[in-house]
């Protein structure tokens, strides 16, 4: 099956290295070192999503953002920038980025970024693998349902895509904000009171099977781990 490409622009030489060798783990990367190679690769090829850096020299973030548009009204761009101000972030989302994340910056948080808009961009089918083995328990994702031979318990749609998420991010740190931003598009203060309610249901349910534990960082997130 092949993969889905990204066109990655960034002008750090050791930045880039980086992040295209952890992103080939799952996709197909085309790495330009100015804006302006960058421009004329996305004319040139089909892209499933664009990632780019906004100071880079010939051309930069914003100006090759806004060439994109012109050419493609949707696919997704998301905007990997060392500027902090409030003023940059407003300015790459009017122009039509998706999202924009200040450096240093999570790869995991990047991943699940970009998975987020591939499926909203249709490109990843919504509906993955149904069954997960969670230690004696398995968990049906599609009818929203853990059990074992003695016992079937149900959950919630929310409380089902909030499992899954955790299980496809198994012992990795997943900040609040992810989380809130992948279940409800936003992270709204109020809605994580309801997130903490869902992750205290899924922790007394699966309080038996010692091999899982959902950690709770403190400040930061929390963690789905599996022994």
């Amino acid at each position: 099956m092949a993969k889905f490409k990204i066109l990655y622009a960034e002008d750090d030489e050791t930045l880039a290295f980086l992040t295209k060798d952890n992103l080939e783990q799952n996709y197909d990367v085309t790495h330009c070192e100015n804006g302006e190679i960058a421009l004329n690769t996305f004319k040139k090829e089909v892209f499933d999503i664009c990632v780019l850096d906004i100071m880079m020299p010939k051309l930069d973030g914003f100006e090759l953002a806004e060439a994109i548009r012109k050419l493609n009204a949707d696919v997704p761009i998301i905007f990997l920038s060392a500027k902090t101000l409030k003023e940059d972030r407003i300015k790459g989302l009017r122009i039509g980025a998706d999202d924009y994340l200040v450096k240093p910056f999570s790869i995991e948080e990047l991943i699940l970024k970009i998975e987020i808009f591939l499926k909203r961009s249709n490109k990843i089918s919504i509906v993955e693998t149904k069954f997960y083995t969670l230690g004696k328990y398995q968990f049906d994702s599609k009818n929203f349902l853990v059990f074992n031979d003695s016992e079937k318990i149900s959950l919630t749609q929310r409380e089902s895509d909030l499992l899954k998420l955790f299980i496809d991010n198994k012992n990795v740190v997943l900040k609040r904000e992810e989380i809130l931003k992948s279940l409800w598009g936003t992270d709204d203060y109020f809605l994580g009171r309801s997130l903490d309610v869902f992750i205290s249901r899924l922790r007394k349910i699966l309080a038996s099977e010692k091999t899982i534990a959902i950690e709770n960082l403190h400040g930061i997130g929390f963690r789905f781990s599996i022994e």
